[in-house]
């Protein structure tokens, strides 16, 4: 689907969020400026503690602004009454559900609970869109077991099913990786990434995993503690080196090389000569180690097949078969 179809469906600027208590005002953020899109994945991140939680609730309709208008759809968010709300607007939250005996089937459906009448009861209609969220999540060969059978993995995609079913044109999931080992959290994320797109949702995921986040996000909401909202794509916040509000010091950096988070203090490599994505492995095993050269030390080469590193001296030349081995000399001598 192309950068054209993403239709702006929330948007807001000059937000002031927070909360009033007995006539007094907590500010938690100001100056927030948005747009969420249609048929985008967009991340939110930053550090606990600076908000993203209270502009959550506020998208959701659950806190009012203390300043500004959050637009739903171009109107008012607060013209919208709760159970209207909750036909456009899908949650999925960190909370374990406890509910063992429920069957799958039985979970997804009660994502219909705002379309339904007020017995429950579900029309032909309603067990369409749960059987459509069932096999948009793949989920099909799990929907007779019940949910005390599921793996992590398994539940969470349950539950992207239940708020699918719900068929709001937003999504949002708070840390819907948090508890999940590798590859489900790459499968989480892409999933997601795949409802935005084909379904045309607009989903928006409040993550702590950066490098999952820049590998399928479209979008990224930087958020810090007492500053404005910073969106845009992962790539631009990358290149003009705004990815690094995410970082709580001086003392780390985002590299643009690597993609990775490291420290911002320059290392004094010696001379490596090699296949670029060997010299990086082998300058990460240096660094990591703080590994110092002797003196006559003329430069380290690096091969891959078969894999050698070669360290010339003026003396003479030493060899190693891995990277464990270079690092065991170093770290013995």
């Amino acid at each position: 689907m192309g950068l054209e179809a993403r239709r702006i469906i929330l948007k807001s600027k000059g937000l002031k969020l927070g909360y009033k208590k007995q006539g007094e005002e907590t500010v938690v953020a100001e100056d927030i400026a948005f747009e969420l899109k249609k048929g985008a994945l967009t991340c939110l991140l930053g550090p606990n503690g600076v908000g993203k939680s209270t502009l959550i609730k506020t998208i959701m309709g659950q806190l009012p602004v203390l300043q500004g208008t959050v637009f739903l759809e171009g109107k008012p968010l607060e013209n919208f009454p709760q159970k209207e709300l909750s036909k456009k607007i899908a949650v999925v939250l960190t909370d374990k559900v406890s509910l063992g005996n429920v069957t799958v089937y039985q979970l997804v459906s009660l994502g219909r609970i705002p379309h339904t009448t007020w017995l429950g009861s579900m029309s032909g209609l309603d067990h369409a869109k749960v059987e459509k969220a069932i096999e948009v999540t793949q989920i099909a060969y799990l929907k007779d077991k019940v949910l005390s059978e599921l793996s992590d993995g398994q539940l969470q995609k349950v539950m992207i099913a239940r708020a699918l079913a719900q068929d709001g044109e937003i999504l949002i999931l708070d840390e819907p990786t948090a508890h999940l080992d590798l590859i489900n959290r790459f499968e989480i994320m892409h999933l997601l990434r795949e409802i935005a797109q084909k379904e045309q949702k607009a989903v928006l995921v409040v993550t702590h995993d950066l490098d999952i986040a820049i590998e399928t996000a479209d979008e990224f909401w930087l958020m810090q503690c007492g500053l404005p909202l910073v969106c845009g794509s992962p790539e631009d916040l990358i290149v003009s080196n705004k990815i690094n509000l995410l970082l709580p010091n001086d003392s780390l950096k985002f590299d643009l090389l690597t993609g990775k988070v490291q420290e911002s203090k320059a290392y004094d490599y010696p001379k490596i000569l090699g296949e670029e994505k060997l010299v990086r492995w082998l300058k990460l095993v240096i660094r990591k180690n703080k590994l110092v050269f002797p003196k006559d030390l003329v430069h380290i080469s690096i091969a891959e097949s078969p894999f050698l590193i070669s360290l010339m001296l003026e003396k003479e030349p030493l060899e190693f078969t891995t990277f464990e081995s270079f690092l065991r000399y170093f770290l013995s001598n």
